[in-house]
């Protein structure tokens, strides 16, 4: 009986003792595997912070900061952007626009320099021709509807400064859409506010 009692009571222990440990390696793989995800999504974040600002996110962050500003009158600016560093190309209609430029640009996210090759070309004729605001977002409109990617944008214009509201695919096709606008005659400057429908927005 002796012998027997010493069985069921070293095997009690052992019980007692594998159960007193589960909860703790319980909770040693809970705590690992919090650690694991908390790894994954570092990794995953530092990925994301490589792949998200490219160059064409900076040339198209650029644009859209140029056609913003209306100090800057001319429309053919050619935005290129390398490794971070920009360069503008085309022609502006004073010392003051080409100034401006290069500040508007260099204030951009990510811009680590400016190559400011714009050439002044003083403009020979002025059209005085008023054009309403009315019409002048009519004819935004119109061009944008010719790009199906731009279909959900809305436009309003006061005082010659049209406003784009509504959602594009990506930051190319936002910033394809103020260019459009502000190829229209009569447009000053064109704010910028339309929200990127795509996840991947700055790829």
């Amino acid at each position: 009986m002796k012998i027997q009692h010493s069985i069921i009571s070293g095997a009690a222990l052992l019980a007692a003792a594998a159960f007193a440990g589960a909860p703790a390696l319980a909770a040693e793989d809970k705590d690992s595997g919090v650690m694991h995800k908390a790894a994954d999504k570092a990794k995953e974040t530092t990925r994301e912070a490589k792949t998200e600002v490219t160059d064409s996110w900076v040339t198209s962050k650029a644009k859209i900061a140029l056609f913003s500003d209306s100090r800057v009158k001319g429309r053919q600016i050619k935005v290129e952007t390398m490794k971070g560093m920009v360069t503008l190309r085309g022609k502006v209609d004073s010392e003051d626009a080409k100034s401006a430029a290069g500040e508007v640009v260099k204030g951009v996210e990510h811009v680590k320099g400016v190559k400011n090759d714009l050439q002044v070309v003083a403009p020979t004729e002025r059209k005085s021709v008023d054009i309403s605001d009315k019409d002048i977002s009519a004819r935004v409109e119109k061009r944008l509807k010719q790009d199906s990617s731009l279909k959900k944008i809305t436009v309003r214009t006061d005082a010659g400064v049209v406003t784009l509201t509504g959602e594009a695919p990506d930051i190319t096709a936002s910033a394809h859409a103020s260019e459009l606008a502000s190829e229209v005659s009569g447009v000053q400057s064109v704010k910028n506010e339309v929200s990127l429908s795509s996840k991947m927005s700055r790829k």
